[in-house]
């Protein structure tokens, strides 16, 4: 999912992550290593 324009994103965990991009993309299967953005790690894992 692409987030355009946003200052700040809030995490599940209630943490605020600064963006400084005017575009960021989120994590959406929840397998990141940066959540809440993507890393592409749902490029490597297995489709259910």
């Amino acid at each position: 999912m692409l987030l355009r324009g946003a200052t700040s994103v809030q995490g599940v965990d209630g943490t605020v992550h600064d963006v400084r991009r005017p575009v960021v993309a989120l994590c959406r299967c929840d397998k990141s290593s940066r959540l809440p953005f993507c890393d592409g790690t749902h490029k490597v894992i297995p489709r259910r």
